[in-house]
């Protein structure tokens, strides 16, 4: 998954015109309280706003200390 790639899906919870207010509301500067899942054609997209998944956790029931060694 790549932060700045080309064909970022538009939602007004990555655009710079608006400040989260909730999980599901944006304060949008041009249209007020809008739907985070939205977009309008102003949108302008910030990479900051974007929170990146969390890391799969390793299952450690798999793997024994002999398997990291070299």
């Amino acid at each position: 998954m790549e932060l700045f790639r080309k064909n970022m899906e538009k939602r007004c919870a990555y655009c710079a015109h608006g400040a989260s207010i909730s999980d599901t509301e944006v304060a949008c500067e041009r249209k007020g309280i809008v739907n985070a899942a939205g977009h309008c054609f102003r949108f302008a997209y910030d990479p900051l706003r974007r929170v990146p998944p969390r890391p799969a956790a390793l299952k450690n029931d798999k793997y024994s200390a002999e398997d990291f060694r070299l």
